[in-house]
């Protein structure tokens, strides 16, 4: 959604009363309605949300749902990653919310968001993967991540046909980097059996989505897209909290690669 700029978390969903980005599988249900409504603003909030801001969400505008969960001992509630394992000492609570696009609501005139030029878009993206500091290795004409090797492979930046893609490909690969046992340790085996693969590469997307959507960088579907998506029908079919799980660990990678690059101790905690 290239036209979702929402200040310094470009192409994110946000709530309009904390400026918070939305995350996890959040992330995921306002871009899908953002772009089958035409929703051209990246700012959502409850209804009640909106009347604080002095708004009115126009009569017979549709809601769209979104998630929050909450330990039972918990006060602040954090929103849902879908994949939060409950414990006999934790009992866990999870609740939906309805909420509305600025779109959808009169009475709000959003701020307009600076623009910043794609040349200083491109040269942030470049500073962050460096300040990650995997071990990226370029040649050939193919893009993967060898966990034998542990290191990123990707083609000559002069091979792609925009800058843009290079750097969404780079963030595949690197949310695959994250699955080692010394970063994410992310073992999808046991819960995904044969799946596993297309399970990896689904996370994989999204945790690339959702770190060039931290770049202020969005590209278009590519046609590679389509031998994933009849892999992951199969594993969606199969798992109906398939999507979820994805969504939670491509937040949980998007995340650790966040706070590596900012130069913090990255946590492997669940994504809230």
């Amino acid at each position: 959604m290239p036209w979702h700029t929402s200040g310094r978390f470009a192409f994110s969903p946000i709530n309009v009363i904390s400026k918070k980005p939305y995350r996890g599988i959040n992330t995921v249900c306002l871009w899908a309605a953002a772009q089958a409504k035409g929703y051209a603003s990246g700012e959502w909030a409850t209804y009640q949300q909106w009347q604080e801001r002095g708004a009115q969400v126009r009569k017979g505008e549709k809601s769209t749902l979104i998630v929050f969960w909450k330990f039972a001992n918990q006060s602040r509630e954090s929103q849902d990653d879908g994949d939060t394992p409950a414990t006999s000492s934790r009992l866990l609570f999870t609740k939906g919310y309805s909420v509305f696009n600025a779109a959808q609501v009169d009475r709000y005139a959003p701020k307009a968001d600076a623009e910043r030029p794609m040349p200083e878009r491109i040269e942030q993206a470049d500073a962050f993967f460096k300040s990650i500091g995997a071990d990226l290795r370029h040649g050939g004409n193919q893009a993967f991540y060898s966990p034998s090797g542990d290191f990123v492979q990707m083609p000559p930046f002069e091979a792609f046909r925009e800058n843009v893609s290079y750097y969404s490909v780079l963030a595949h690969e690197h949310t695959h980097w994250t699955a080692n046992a010394a970063r994410c340790n992310r073992e999808l085996g046991k819960r995904f059996g044969d799946n596993a693969y297309a399970a990896e590469e689904l996370i994989a997307e999204l945790g690339a989505a959702f770190t060039c959507a931290h770049l202020g960088l969005s590209t278009d579907p590519r046609e590679d897209h389509a031998q994933y998506i009849q892999s992951w029908l199969k594993v969606l079919k199969a798992d109906t909290r398939a999507i979820f799980t994805a969504a939670s660990k491509a937040q949980q990678a998007a995340d650790w690669l966040t706070q590596r690059a900012e130069g913090l101790a990255p946590s492997v905690e669940v994504a809230a």
